[in-house]
């Protein structure tokens, strides 16, 4: 067995196991460390269906959600599995005077030239009549917004990436990374494995793969979790009939959901609506205060889909504290490279991935990804103030 490796990726969620497979794809010689099972339930990175969009409240994102698609598409075409299912999505905002929120994502779609339509709370409920709204909502639409299958597109990536002679080690904790003259070491129970470049995508448990380095992010963890309801009318939820919606607001005010995929029942939560936790102090009991804020709104808004409770998952959210990813080279090390993903990357998870196998191999990447370096004032200025809605 080699224990010696072109690269070396830390963490196989959904960026790792993108990493994994861009890098492959570029001909290096990976190996993928993973602590736990390829697709466990303690990260960030589970579930049937995650949003995916090209709407986003600023230009950072907006100029990389087109790639989003792209490469999910090269994804979809090796593998010839279906990843992406288009349903449309709406971004609605209870307005008082003008909106907080719904004037940043037009803006910054109106700068990419990204088609939308602006709704009024009329326009939505004859589209769509499962909702219930006051005449003081409003929305955006956007066409081509749908749901990714996170499980499906993570098991895709490290089978493609396994095809091309990627090593995957699961059940493997790193106990510690140290660089050294021409690359670095990674070592675990078993073994010390010695890299050129180094990528890791360890979402909680970021700072403690950190801890060598002289790097310590100010990360936030918290426990979030999502809810499947069955509804009594399955057609009207469809997704050929329901789009993907994200209720914007403040805290403990922003919602979002999607329509039946996965199981038969929709899927809904609250955005940073859980408590903060660390990796090991997590549970996998659902927050009953979370459970009843979600109640409230679907009941309130949405009451269609407020039916019988199949089940409620847990989840952790890493959030930086402008909410922002980080996707970088960490200072003084540019053999290693660092994404984190701030609680809602998986949408960008395989153009993410490409962006770390760009700065792995080449040192730099084709997009355009300034915003989420570590040297920006988030990260650096200790008096900065977390804001964690956008």
């Amino acid at each position: 067995m080699s224990t010696s490796y072109d690269v070396i990726v830390i963490g196989c969620g959904g960026i790792g196991s993108a990493a994994t497979y861009w890098l492959s794809r570029a001909g290096a010689a990976v190996l993928a460390i993973e602590q736990f099972a390829l697709g466990h339930e303690r990260g960030e990175s589970q579930d049937h269906s995650r949003i995916v969009r090209l709407a986003y409240h600023a230009p950072a994102y907006t100029a990389l959600t087109r790639h989003t698609f792209s490469a999910w598409r090269t994804i979809e075409e090796e593998s010839g599995l279906q990843l992406v299912v288009r349903t449309g999505g709406l971004d609605l905002e209870l307005v008082d005077g003008a909106p907080r929120y719904l004037n940043h994502y037009a803006a910054a779609m109106a700068t990419a030239a990204i088609p939308f339509e602006t709704l009024s709370a009329a326009e939505v409920m004859a589209r769509w009549p499962q909702f219930q709204l006051p005449e003081s909502v409003e929305a955006l639409y956007q066409a081509d917004a749908g749901l990714v299958d996170a499980r499906r597109a993570n098991a895709a990536h490290i089978a493609l990436a396994r095809a091309r002679g990627a090593t995957i080690r699961t059940g493997t904790p790193v106990r510690a990374v140290c660089p050294v003259p021409g690359g670095i070491e990674v070592a675990t129970d078993e073994h010390t494995y010695r890299a050129e470049r180094l990528v890791i995508t360890a979402g909680p448990w970021s700072n403690r793969v950190l801890q060598n380095i002289g790097l310590r992010l100010p990360l936030t963890i918290t426990q979030e979790q999502v809810t499947y309801f069955q509804p009594t009318d399955l057609r009207a939820f469809a997704p050929e009939r329901f789009p993907i919606w994200i209720w914007h607001g403040d805290a403990r005010d922003c919602f979002y959901g999607l329509p039946v995929y996965g199981e038969v029942a929709i899927k809904a939560g609250q955005d940073v609506g859980g408590d903060v936790v660390t990796a090991d102090t997590r549970t996998f009991e659902p927050n009953p205060r979370a459970d009843a804020d979600l109640r409230r709104f679907l009941g309130r808004y949405l009451p269609g889909a407020l039916g019988l409770e199949l089940y409620t998952r847990t989840c952790l959210y890493t959030l930086t504290p402008d909410r922002d990813f980080v996707i970088d080279t960490v200072p003084g090390h540019p053999q290693i490279s660092l994404a984190v993903g701030a609680g809602h990357a998986f949408k960008f998870a395989g153009l993410i991935g490409r962006i770390l196998s760009q700065l792995a191999l080449d040192g730099h990447s084709a997009y355009p990804i300034a915003a989420f370096r570590l040297d920006r004032p988030a990260l650096t200025d200790p008096s900065y103030q977390p804001a964690f809605m956008v």
